[in-house]
């Protein structure tokens, strides 16, 4: 049996209540009704072969993943049937293969970019569950494995196609050996938004792309082409994902003056996440190139660096611009520290020298 640790999902609860009262998709509303009810349930190494300068093969062995891809066969008992594991090749199932592709490239980011190995750091098992239930609308880290829905095929498709939902779900992995931020309020929305930081940088990594070249985007691939959205949430633009006469507008904040107090949504930590995701979005872009070099590396420190399970967006901004000062040790340079209280400001966590910052878009 699962723990039932981790999050509730890449879908918040707000939206698929939405959904579920909608008359234009018949069919994803009561996927919906489903999904809502049904909640969730209860070392490999690496030989590397490579030519030196002389000619000569050299041999190196480096950290691996262990990965299991299990069919759930459209149940909800957990993990299902073995369909393919570490050493096996692609599979006729394209969703296997789409999980079994990005559980390896969160390991991969994790590992070149942080010095990583797996979730716990210490080559933990990524365990993956397909074709949970029937037309269900959510894909969750439920402290064990990733657990991946169908979709209901009207607003959302599979899930398993979106590398930054993987790269999200995973990384609540992360958190929970690490931070643990408690799921509530600030340090819930603080640890929905470092998910979708490393899913973003997942992606990035995985398609080589900078700060710059990124759409900023998580989730772009889960709605079907009748929802008028582009993507479940952006970091760099909260709040401009989607605007759907069915499914609302997208709710996030991206300032604190837009903060959100809601009982809902454990505190809307799904919704104020806009807020810390459009500070690293800025902060990486600020400082350019790749965001899992610099950016990223600020922000795994602060989440590495001793902080307390209940801190707040302040204590965390606090948290990367100490990790920045460090990095600008390291490299000789005082830009980096500059960026992240740039970024924070803007957003306005933090205040500057001549008091509040103003609410810039």
């Amino acid at each position: 049996m699962s723990s039932h640790a981790g999050s509730p999902g890449i879908i918040p609860s707000y939206l698929l209540a939405r959904l579920a009262e909608s008359g234009r998709f018949p069919g994803a509303a009561a996927a919906a009704r489903q999904t809502l009810t049904a909640g969730r349930p209860p070392f490999r190494a690496r030989l590397d072969l490579s030519i030196d300068e002389n000619g000569d093969l050299v041999a190196q062995l480096s950290d691996a993943p262990n990965r299991t891809i299990s069919d759930a066969a459209n149940t909800q008992k957990l993990p299902g049937m073995l369909v393919r594991s570490e050493d096996d090749g692609p599979v006729e199932d394209v969703a296997v293969n789409q999980a079994f592709d990005g559980l390896g490239a969160t390991f991969e980011l994790l590992l070149s970019a942080f010095q990583r190995n797996s979730l716990d750091d210490a080559g933990a098992p990524l365990n993956a569950s397909v074709h949970y239930g029937v037309d269900y609308d959510n894909a969750f880290w439920d402290g064990e494995r990733m657990v991946f829905g169908d979709g209901d095929g009207e607003v959302f498709t599979g899930f398993t196609a979106s590398t930054t939902v993987i790269g999200h779900e995973l990384a609540h992995g992360v958190v929970q050996h690490t931070a643990n931020l408690d799921y509530q309020g600030q340090p819930g929305a603080l640890n929905e938004s470092i998910a979708d930081v490393f899913g973003a940088l997942t992606e990035q990594y995985l398609l080589g792309q900078s700060a710059a070249e990124a759409s900023w985007l998580i989730g772009a691939e889960i709605f079907t082409d009748a929802v008028q959205g582009e993507a479940l949430r952006s970091m760099l633009h909260p709040g401009t994902a989607y605007d759907d006469d069915e499914l609302g507008k997208d709710p996030q904040p991206d300032h604190m003056d837009g903060f959100v107090r809601t009982t809902e949504d454990n505190g809307g930590v799904h919704i104020n996440s806009g807020i810390p995701n459009r500070a690293f979005a800025l902060f990486a872009t600020d400082l350019g190139g790749n965001a899992w070099e610099r950016a990223g590396t600020v922000w795994y420190r602060a989440l590495t660096g001793g902080l307390s399970s209940t801190a707040t967006f302040a204590e965390f901004a606090e948290a990367t611009i100490a990790a920045a000062s460090a990095l600008d040790r390291e490299t000789d340079a005082t830009v980096v520290e500059a960026a992240a209280r740039r970024a924070w400001t803007t957003v306005g966590v933090l205040e500057d020298e001549r008091g509040p910052s103003p609410r810039t878009r």
